[in-house]
């Protein structure tokens, strides 16, 4: 009985070359096409649908499934991964970050991403949050500069040292009022674009997320804040979680068949009570495993990235394959 997924998870998808932002860490919608056509080749794409049941039910998976997952609800999205998807009759599984939409702002972690795509080199990145963190040490009460680097600069299996400092300073180490400070200095600094003008072209709107799920793409929870969920109270979660809830209702999703998708990965044992009490049907992490279904709990189901597959239709079948 096969009880393995593969759940694929993507971000940025669009034509780099020709954007405002070729440097941005991105998929080029060329090379999205190809490693659509390797999966199709090599897999049987499913169904969110098809997976809950398979889980509800304890029903046998198709032979090498694997679902498609969407974070973040970029406009990239709605032009550029949608018309591929609806042509070939595939579908994608998409979580939106509720405030941005709805308010128009820009999320931290998209004014990071973009602050570094805009900078003629990390060094100077780093130069400058340093600095920073000099200027409001007393105001903020924070540690020394030099503190903050050596604690959090550990390259990752996509960053150096110096981006990782750079993101899990203004994402996570610091008090939001201080992270926020800072991340829209920067943003101001090295972007200088409309914050609400950048919301507008950067995110899908409500009536593009509505056309996509009345054509038959899954649309599940990412919170409304995109908050790291495990540095909340639980109080603060539930008012996360039941926002974006109904942001879900909004858009015509169905609240009984309702997903989740932790925006960065993070929950916590009080995120797992929220949701099951809610009646979630499963949730997606950034843990990186093939989601084996008899190993794996529903609400903690790992992802592979589109860097884990290859990009052309004809490449021979990687390790992953093998191991799903």
């Amino acid at each position: 009985m096969n009880t393995a997924v593969t759940i694929v998870m993507y971000h940025y998808i669009r034509d780099l070359k020709h954007s405002r932002y070729p440097s941005i860490r991105g998929l080029d919608v060329s090379l999205f096409k190809e490693q659509i056509d390797y999966l199709q080749k090599h897999y049987n794409i499913i169904t969110m649908e098809l997976l809950i049941n398979a889980i509800g039910s304890h029903n046998n998976l198709p032979e090498k499934p694997v679902l498609l997952t969407f974070d973040d609800a970029y406009v990239d999205h709605y032009l550029s991964v949608f018309p591929i998807l609806n042509e070939r009759g595939i579908q994608g599984s998409f979580f939106p970050p509720v405030k941005a939409i709805t308010e128009h702002t820009v999320l931290d972690v998209n004014k990071i991403h973009f602050i570094l795509a805009s900078v003629k080199s990390i060094d100077l990145l780093v130069s400058e949050v340093l600095f920073l963190l000099k200027k409001y040490q007393d105001e903020y009460n924070l540690n020394p500069p030099d503190y903050y680097f050596e604690k959090l600069a550990k390259a990752d299996r996509y960053d150096n040292r110096e981006t990782i400092f750079v993101k899990r300073l203004l994402q996570v180490e610091l008090k939001e009022e201080i992270r926020n400070k800072l991340t829209n200095e920067l943003f101001i600094k090295f972007v200088g674009v409309d914050e609400n003008s950048f919301s507008r072209e950067l995110y899908m709107n409500i009536d593009q997320i509505k056309c996509m799920k009345r054509n038959g793409m899954h649309i599940g929870n990412h919170g409304y804040d995109h908050y790291w969920l495990n540095s909340l109270s639980k109080e603060k979660q539930t008012d996360e979680i039941n926002k974006s809830l109904e942001f879900i209702e909004l858009i015509g999703g169905d609240l009984n068949n309702w997903t989740m998708c932790y925006p960065f990965g993070a929950y916590n044992d009080d995120t797992i009570d929220i949701i099951k009490k809610r009646g979630c049907k499963l949730a997606v992490t950034t843990k990186v495993d093939i989601a084996d279904l008899s190993k794996y709990d529903k609400f903690e189901l790992p992802r592979l990235d589109t860097n884990d597959f290859p990009k052309d239709k004809n490449a021979e079948k990687n390790d992953w394959f093998y191991l799903g």
